[in-house]
C-alpha cells in the first residue's frame, strides 16, 4: 500500500474519493454542496463578463438564467413547471416564491421572466463574484436588520415598477424555510405590490425533502414541482388591506405546497 501511495499518488486518492463517494452520504451530501456552490461562484464570472459591455442592468437577468439552466442535468434533478401561463403578461407584477435553500437558484431558473429584477439580502452584495453578477443583474438590496430603509427601498421600487415597466421577484418568508412548512410572510413586499398597484403571482415549489435534506445530509438526484398561480388583483387595496391579502396569499401557497408536495392532513401554521 505504501509503495502504492508513493508511486500512484493521485490515482490512490482517486480511489478513495470514489469508494467514500458511494458508502458515505455525509461526504457525499458535503461534497455535492461544495461543487454545486463552486459551480455558482464561477458561473458568476461568466454572468459578468457577459454583462460587463452593459453595465448594470436588469437585462443582464438573462445570463444568470441561461448559466443556471443547465445545473438541474449535473444534479440530477427533474423540475416541472405548471401554470406557467400566469406568467404570460406584459405587465409589471410581484412573483413570489417560497424559500427553501440555495437550491431555488435552479428553480428559479425555471420560470425567471423577461425584465424580472430579483430582491436579494444585502449580505448578497458582498459574496465576491456571485454578488457582483447579482449587482449587475439589476438585483434590489436590502438590509432586513434595518427596516426603514428596507421600507423606503421598496417604497422607491414601487414608483418605478410602471415607469419602468419591470417586475418584481420576492422571497416573502424573508430567509430560507429549508422545508417542511412556511415561515410567516414579512408584509413589506405586500406593502410593495398595494403601492404600486400592481398584480401579485404566487408560484410555490415543493419540498425538496424527497431528494434534499441539511439535518441528514442528503443530496440525492429527484424531481421538484413548481406550481404558478393565478394573480391576485390590487388595484384598489390600501394599506389596511395588506394583512388580509398577506395572510391569503399565504394560506394559498402553504396549501397548495402540501398538494404537489404529497403532504395530508398539515395544519397551515
Amino acid at each position: 500500500m505504501e509503495l502504492l501511495l508513493l508511486h500512484y499518488p493521485f490515482t490512490c486518492l482517486f480511489i478513495m474519493f470514489l469508494v467514500l463517494y458511494q458508502v458515505n452520504p455525509a461526504f457525499r451530501y458535503f461534497f455535492k454542496m461544495n461543487f454545486y456552490k463552486s459551480c455558482l461562484f464561477t458561473l458568476s464570472i461568466l454572468v459578468i463578463m457577459m454583462s460587463i459591455p452593459h453595465g448594470r442592468n436588469v437585462e443582464n437577468i438573462k445570463f444568470w438564467r441561461m448559466a443556471l439552466l443547465p445545473l438541474k442535468y449535473t444534479f440530477g434533478l427533474k423540475i416541472v413547471v405548471k401554470g406557467k401561463e400566469n406568467l404570460r403578461t406584459k405587465k409589471p407584477f410581484v412573483l413570489m416564491l417560497n424559500h427553501q435553500s440555495s437550491l431555488d437558484f435552479m428553480m428559479v431558473a425555471e420560470i425567471l421572466p423577461h425584465h424580472c429584477v430579483p430582491v436579494a439580502k444585502k449580505e448578497v452584495l458582498y459574496m465576491g463574484t456571485f454578488g457582483l453578477a447579482c449587482w449587475l443583474s439589476g438585483h434590489i438590496f436590502i438590509d432586513l436588520k434595518k427596516r426603514e430603509e428596507s421600507i423606503a427601498t421598496l417604497t422607491e421600487v414601487a414608483h418605478s415598477l410602471h415607469k419602468e415597466n419591470f417586475c418584481v421577484l420576492i422571497f416573502p418568508e424573508g430567509t430560507r424555510s429549508h422545508g417542511g412548512s412556511m415561515l410567516p410572510f414579512k408584509r413589506g413586499t405586500f406593502h410593495l405590490a398595494v403601492k404600486a398597484q400592481v398584480p401579485i403571482i404566487p408560484a410555490v415549489i415543493s419540498s425538496y425533502h424527497d431528494f434534499y435534506n441539511q439535518k441528514e445530509k442528503r443530496f440525492t438526484p429527484g424531481k421538484s414541482t413548481i406550481q404558478i398561480l393565478p394573480k391576485v388583483e390590487t388595484l384598489g387595496l390600501g394599506p389596511d388591506d395588506v394583512p388580509k391579502i398577506t395572510e391569503q396569499i399565504r394560506d394559498s401557497m402553504l396549501t397548495t405546497y402540501q398538494e404537489i408536495s404529497g403532504m395530508t392532513n398539515k395544519a397551515s401554521h
